[in-house]
């Protein structure tokens, strides 16, 4: 009874679903890949071990990667979502930008969103060596596992409606 009340009053400040156990990072916040942080460990596995290998790489050519965000609740992604329509308008130009739980692959744990810019910038050019694609164009920070280490990215997709 106390939770469901909890619930109630959180949803009505705008916080349910902003908290670490969602899966949310600060706004303007990286991680490690090696973070004790629920937005890593309910990352998929094979794409964890990914970014990590990536990361290292990363690291001897002078570029630290960190992690804006990785696997998010579905009630995060709702508040995300939601947020989004507030901000653009519409649900159809939100949608150019934050994918409904049902659809985002943050929620199954198979995207990450890496920081900062240069690192984001060196996951595009060297992702592929990994495995890990920038899924859209509109979002450079955006990666997903789409193809084998070595093997060719899938063409970007202009958003993620």
């Amino acid at each position: 009874m106390i939770a469901s009340a909890l619930v109630v009053v959180l949803t009505a400040c705008g916080q349910a679903g902003r908290t670490e156990e969602d899966g949310s990072i600060a706004e303007g916040e990286r991680i490690s890949p090696h973070a004790d942080h629920p937005a890593i460990r309910r990352m998929d596995p094979v794409l964890l071990a990914a970014v990590r290998r990536a990361a290292a790489d990363a690291k001897q050519a002078g570029i630290e990667v960190g992690i804006t965000s990785g696997w998010r609740s579905k009630e995060y992604q709702q508040l995300l979502l939601d947020q989004a329509v507030s901000h653009y308008g519409s649900l159809r130009e939100a949608r150019r930008f934050v994918s409904t739980p049902e659809t985002s692959a943050h929620v199954s744990g198979k995207a990450v969103d890496i920081g900062p810019t240069d690192a984001a910038d060196w996951m595009g050019r060297h992702g592929a060596a990994y495995g890990l694609c920038q899924v859209y164009s509109n979002e450079m920070w955006h990666f997903e596992l789409l193809t084998t280490p070595g093997g060719q990215c899938p063409e970007q997709r202009g958003d993620a409606a």
